[in-house]
């Protein structure tokens, strides 16, 4: 039974596909497509603007670094007297944590290496950022 009903499908198959026609493009298929996509080339995309720019971003440094200067020249007064004074702070310092801490020392080339990779991931974080909004570009 089975196989009379796949003859009957190959059949009647190849009899559809016999009859049917074999549709062709229009000879400006190419060039009509073409301007379709040139067209979609040439649209509007939307530009990135940040939030902050290059300006303020500047002026912001500018400041951090004079406020810096600032104290560094300057330096502030100790107060000699205030609410502070009377608070006891020695429970932060006598510790098991702290105690451990404090004889926690880290060899020059551990120091150099943990700068070394701040420094590298500082710099490489604009490479990044280029690299990725070229990629969004395309």
């Amino acid at each position: 039974m089975k196989e009379n009903d796949d003859k009957y499908l190959d059949n009647f198959t190849k009899k559809v596909i016999k009859k049917a026609v074999l549709e062709s493009p229009s000879i400006h298929f190419t060039s009509e497509i073409m301007s379709q996509v040139k067209a979609f080339n040439n649209s509007k995309v939307t530009v990135y603007k940040p939030l902050i720019s290059k300006k303020a971003w500047i002026l912001i440094a500018i400041g951090f670094i004079s406020i810096c200067v600032y104290y560094l020249i300057l330096g502030t007064e100790i107060e000699k007297s205030g609410w502070l004074s009377t608070l006891d702070f020695s429970v932060l310092s006598n510790n098991k944590v702290s105690n451990t801490l404090s004889s926690f020392t880290m060899s020059k080339t551990l120091m150099y290496a943990v700068t070394f990779f701040g420094i590298m991931f500082c710099i490489q974080i604009p490479f990044l950022k280029n690299y990725f909004d070229k990629q969004l570009e395309m």
